[in-house]
């Protein structure tokens, strides 16, 4: 199977550096990983937490356009809940204007955040996802200029105007998503990062019950999934110490930066914590080029497809930037 390869960056703030350095870390691993032959690049929106850094991935995009020339980039994903339609399709119009034929605009549900930071990113209202497929239709309407008579909008220009449009993505960890971009003609990533169990059922239904659409003629999919690939199989243990660590500090309510390696190796688990852990490690390839190969190429075949996104954060930035350095040339 030849695969696409692609990144999804969540932009990690690591334990001694600033969201700043966060931020130039991406700038910076973007630009290697178009040199390396990566496909697309997207970025994720979180807000208010300590360990990651880009809260709005359509300002950080202008940016990474400009420091790149092949790579698709992309939000991964934008949390439409919170925000009116018309205006993310005037950004994402902007961003292709700038980039034609490189923008990804992928769309999420989820609210990025506690209940406390989705109240003040919605302006004093808690986002609803009741009207979550409204709001997509129109969406993907506004872009493609495609609402009907007699939608109150259908009189409002969208600008700037273009002969290329964003593809449009739906992002989902569960069969909501799957089944709304199935209904709606549009490409359908999975989080396998977020939750291992049933996406790949959840993806061949996708693929199964796709409607084409003025979009899309037929399914497209890929699966996202966290990797750490090292020189060996032990190395890549080893870095994986950080991200465990983080998975607990998340599981216990703690709001920390990623913590470095040196950190993390300095903490005891108890017998229970050790059990959460190792838990989670079914959402992550974790080892040497060979054995990512193996379980990736495995994983893009359980899901039928034949793009695989992956999610990278270590203790250091320069461990995570080698990481896809290996990961390309295994593939690539």
């Amino acid at each position: 199977m030849t695969l696409k390869l692609s990144i999804l960056d969540q932009s990690p703030v690591i334990s001694g550096h600033s969201p700043a350095q966060a931020i130039a870390a991406t700038l910076e691993l973007a630009r290697h990983a178009e040199r390396l032959g990566y496909h697309r690049y997207w970025l994720a929106e979180h807000h208010a937490i300590a360990a990651l850094a880009d809260p709005c991935p359509e300002v950080l995009l202008a940016r990474l356009g400009a420091e790149t020339s092949r790579l698709r980039i992309g939000s991964g994903g934008v949390l439409l809940p919170y925000y009116s339609p018309f205006k993310v399709a005037e950004v994402f119009r902007m961003l292709e204007s700038l980039y034609p034929g490189r923008v990804d605009l992928g769309i999420g549900r989820a609210p990025g955040g506690d209940a406390r930071t989705a109240h003040a990113v919605g302006g004093g209202q808690l986002p609803t996802a009741e009207d979550f497929p409204q709001r997509v239709w129109e969406l993907v309407a506004h872009l493609d200029g495609a609402l009907p008579d007699d939608h109150p909008h259908k009189r409002v220009r969208l600008q700037p105007g273009g002969d290329t449009a964003p593809e449009v993505w739906l992002l989902g960890s569960s069969d909501y998503s799957g089944a709304l971009a199935a209904q709606l003609g549009l490409r359908f990533a999975f989080a396998h990062f977020i939750n291992a169990k049933g996406g790949d059922a959840v993806t061949r239904a996708y693929g199964e019950r796709f409607q084409p659409s003025a979009r899309e003629s037929a399914p497209a999919a890929l699966v996202c999934v966290f990797v750490i690939c090292a020189t060996d199989d032990a190395e890549a243990e080893r870095l994986a110490a950080s991200i465990d660590l983080r998975r607990l500090h998340m599981a216990l309510g703690h709001d920390t930066p990623v913590p470095t390696l040196a950190e993390a190796e300095r903490h005891t688990y108890t017998a229970e914590e050790r059990r959460y852990v190792l838990g989670q490690r079914d959402r992550a390839v974790i080892g040497g080029p060979e054995k990512c190969r193996r379980e990736l190429t495995a994983l893009a075949e359980r899901y039928g497809v034949n793009e695989l996104m992956a999610l990278t954060i270590t203790g250091d930035y320069a461990s995570r930037l080698r990481s896809y350095e290996l990961l390309a040339h295994t593939f690539l």
